[in-house]
C-alpha cells in the first residue's frame, strides 16, 4: 500500500505526518518542551489570559537544560497565563513543582495549584474547581511516558465545556518510538492498555508503524471527541544530525488559528523569542480575529 492511498481520505489537518513540510526542520525530543512553551506564548499573546493544566508536570530530565515544560511555561513572558494546575503522582516531582511555584514573583497575581496524585483521578479536582469556564482559554499538556493517561481522562477534558464553547485544547504526547514494544509486552490481565485506549481495541494497533498509530489516535480526537482541528506533529530523536520519530504530539483544538500558530512555533522553536513589539506586528492578523 502506498502513502498516497493511506492518506487520500484524510482532511487537510490530518496530512501525512512522516513527510516534513519544506523549509521546516525537525523538532528534537530535547526541544519538545520549548515547542509547547513557544506555542502558548503565541496563543496567550492573542487571548491575554489563560489556564494551563499539566497532567504529568514534573521534570522529565533534570540534566537537560530547558527540557521542563512546566518551568518554561510558568516563566514565559509576558505572563498572561493566570491559572495553573500542575499535577504529578511522584513525590519528588511534586517537590520540584512546589519549588518552582514558590520561586515565582508576587506580581502579576497568578494562581498555582500543585496536585499530588494520579492525573486520571486529580483531573476531576481540576475540572470541578470552578476555574475553567466556557470562555476560559485552557490548555492541557499530557506528556505521558507511554500509556499512563486514560482515554476517559482525555474524554473528560474534551467534554468539560458546553457544546457552544471551544473545548480545552490538548497537547497529547504519543510515544510512537517505543509504543509498539510497550504494547507487545502487556499481559492479557493488565488493565493499563485498556484504560489507555479506552477498550481492548488497542490490540489492533500491534504491528502498525508509528505514523499510522498517530493518525489513528488523531482520528479519535477528531471523530470521537469532536475537535475541529487535529494534527500529529512528529518529534525526532537526534542521531548524528538525523533521527527517527520518538513521539507524535497530537495537537487538538477548536480554534481556527491554532494550527497556524503551532506551525509557526514548530518552525521557530529554537529561534530567539520575538519581542512583544515584534509579535504585535507579526500576529496582527490573528489579533484581529
Amino acid at each position: 500500500m502506498t502513502n498516497d492511498s493511506l492518506f487520500q481520505d484524510l482532511p487537510d489537518q490530518m496530512a501525512p505526518v512522516s513527510i516534513m513540510q519544506a523549509g521546516v526542520d525537525p523538532v528534537w525530543t530535547e526541544h519538545k518542551a520549548k515547542l509547547i512553551a513557544r506555542y502558548l506564548r503565541y496563543f496567550v499573546f492573542i487571548t491575554k489570559h489563560g489556564c494551563y493544566v499539566d497532567g504529568f508536570a514534573g521534570p522529565k530530565n533534570r540534566e537537560l537544560p530547558d527540557s521542563w515544560a512546566a518551568e518554561l511555561v510558568v516563566n514565559s513572558e509576558p505572563r498572561f497565563l493566570k491559572q495553573f494546575f500542575l499535577c504529578d503522582q511522584d513525590a519528588e516531582q511534586v517537590r520540584a513543582l512546589q519549588s518552582l511555584v514558590s520561586g515565582q514573583p508576587v506580581s502579576p497575581k497568578r494562581h498555582f495549584q500543585v496536585l499530588h496524585g494520579d492525573f486520571n483521578a486529580t483531573v476531576d479536582e481540576v475540572l470541578n474547581s470552578g476555574v475553567i469556564g466556557e470562555k476560559t482559554a485552557t490548555f492541557c499538556l499530557l506528556d505521558q511516558f507511554s500509556c499512563e493517561c486514560h482515554w476517559e481522562t482525555v474524554r473528560k477534558l474534551a467534554r468539560h465545556k458546553g457544546d457552544n464553547a471551544n473545548k480545552i485544547e490538548q497537547f497529547y504526547f504519543l510515544a510512537t518510538g517505543w509504543l509498539g514494544r510497550a504494547l507487545s509486552g502487556f499481559k492479557s490481565d493488565n488493565p493499563m492498555p485498556d484504560n489507555w485506549w479506552g477498550s481492548s481495541d488497542w490490540l489492533k494497533l500491534k504491528g502498525l508503524g508509528g505514523d499510522l498509530i498517530a493518525i489513528k489516535m488523531a482520528e479519535r480526537f477528531r471523530d470521537e471527541l469532536g475537535y475541529r482541528f487535529v494534527r500529529p506533529w512528529p518529534i525526532y530523536k537526534r542521531e548524528k544530525g538525523k533521527g527517527r520519530v520518538m513521539f507524535h504530539m497530537i495537537h487538538a483544538s477548536d480554534h481556527p488559528e491554532a494550527h497556524k500558530l503551532m506551525k509557526r512555533a514548530y518552525k521557530h522553536v529554537l529561534d530567539v523569542p520575538e519581542s512583544e513589539e515584534q509579535l504585535k506586528l507579526e500576529l496582527a492578523d490573528h489579533l484581529s480575529t
